[in-house]
């Protein structure tokens, strides 16, 4: 038997010995994303009567299922909190089973090394290779300063995750750092599989790629639209492409397919696309699985915004709920109802900002339903009740709806109001028109 296979064996746990080292008022972690430990959480969920006081951190968890927050409906044992929520996580929210944790992406790392208390870390991991390494595989993000600030290291080994690679060893843990070690069988990973785009999406996209050029580097981030400007790219003339992204999944896999995906024209990291998280179908885990052009990072480095604007034409696309006539920008809450979270937008409309002939876009449908059918506007005279301002207006870049795109950089007041308006579904225009008015942002002479 080898030195690492003696210790592998020597820190093997089941589940329930691994669950077993978490004490009563403990912090627990369970990464973000898909380092999401199946079966260290449903053993740990067994431990209900016996604990108390116990808080989770995790996010985006897109499997419908927390166990320690299903086995405790009254909250009296555990308390699971959300770094981003997803669509899961979202309606354990409305039940009360689910709490934000504010954050802007980059900083995560340094909450875990300078501010944050972690008595137990369960993060899964790929299978250990020969040297000893188990890869982050689909979540890097703060990982590796999760395991740096942990009392207690458990590592849950998944068969199915991707063994993704990296620059050095901050894509890896290494068996040393573990203090337990967990397998066992797992369900196939949790699939993202985005719903058809709508009319509007489709035109919203439109707008976006033709203001693309070739050699751009794109950060596109999950969803229907951010699909269909995967899929729009990959049919277009665009070509020598590259990928400095948070999060990846299927699109760019339709770029690299359609072989305009090449990142030769990035100054960091010329042929690999760089990224912090992976959320997609099986293609896209099949795509990054030790694929010698993804290279995986630390949030830290992949959303500085003085790394992303290292990337000349740096091309940022994203979603929000709502937009003000000033600029402001929502993409996390509907009032007080939490959606999403903070994400990396800003870092990555900064870093865009800063990019030589980089463009930021933040997108959104001009309206919505709401609940009893009433269609209302996206674009509102000021902030909604309750919500968030993810993107100040001070940092506002280009906007755009169906009905086009703005560049709101270096615009006054008067000037934002009458771009925003422009850009409004045509029955809200003259009702957004007026509010201006009553709020001294609108000129006379723009009629």
């Amino acid at each position: 038997m080898t030195k690492i296979a003696k210790l592998y064996a020597d820190k093997l746990r089941t589940p329930s010995e691994a669950a077993g080292c978490v004490k009563s008022g403990d912090w627990v972690d369970y990464g973000m994303g898909a380092n999401y430990p199946d079966l260290a959480d449903l053993a740990l969920a067994k431990r209900k009567e016996e604990l108390t006081d116990v808080k989770i951190r995790g996010g985006l968890r897109i499997a419908p299922r927390i166990a320690v927050a299903e086995a405790d409906p009254e909250c009296g044992t555990f308390t699971y909190n959300s770094w981003h929520f997803s669509a899961y996580e979202r309606k354990l929210h409305d039940r009360n089973l689910c709490n934000y944790l504010p954050m802007t992406f980059r900083y995560l790392p340094y909450f875990y090394r300078r501010h944050l208390s972690v008595d137990v870390a369960f993060l899964a991991v790929s299978k250990m290779d020969e040297n000893g390494y188990f890869s982050l595989g689909l979540s890097n993000a703060a990982a590796r300063s999760i395991v740096g600030a942990a009392k207690t290291v458990v590592l849950e080994e998944n068969e199915h995750y991707p063994f993704t690679l990296g620059c050095g060893t901050n894509h890896t843990i290494h068996i040393s750092e573990a203090d337990m070690i967990v397998r066992g069988e797992h369900d196939p990973l949790a699939e993202l599989v985005n719903k058809q785009p709508s009319a509007e999406e489709i035109a919203i996209a439109r707008h976006i790629v033709g203001m693309i050029e070739n050699g751009s580097v794109l950060q596109i981030g999950i969803g229907s639209l951010p699909d269909v400007v995967g899929s729009l790219i990959a049919e277009s003339d665009l070509k020598d492409l590259g990928c400095h992204s948070e999060m990846i999944g299927d699109a760019f896999v339709k770029i690299d397919k359609a072989g305009k995906l090449s990142n030769s024209r990035k100054e960091e990291h010329k042929g690999k696309s760089v990224w912090t998280l992976a959320l997609g179908t099986k293609e896209t885990y099949d795509w990054v699985d030790r694929n010698p052009n993804s290279w995986s990072f630390p949030v830290d480095y992949v959303n500085d915004p003085y790394v992303i604007a290292s990337n000349d034409k740096m091309i940022c696309i994203n979603s929000a709920l709502e937009a003000d006539l000033y600029g402001q920008v929502c993409a996390e809450t509907v009032g007080f109802r939490n959606i999403s979270g903070s994400g990396g937008q800003l870092d990555f409309l900064t870093g865009a900002f800063l990019s030589n002939g980089g463009k930021g876009f933040v997108c959104l449908t001009s309206t919505y339903r709401s609940p009893d059918g009433t269609q209302r506007s996206r674009i509102v005279p000021s902030m909604s009740e309750g919500n968030i301002v993810t993107d100040p207006r001070s940092q506002a870049f280009y906007i755009v709806t169906e009905y086009g795109s703005v560049n709101l950089a270096g615009l006054s007041t008067w000037e934002r109001a009458e771009k925003m308006i422009s850009i409004a579904h045509p029955i809200f225009r003259d009702e957004l028109i007026a509010s201006a008015e009553k709020q001294k942002i609108w000129r006379r002479s723009n009629r």
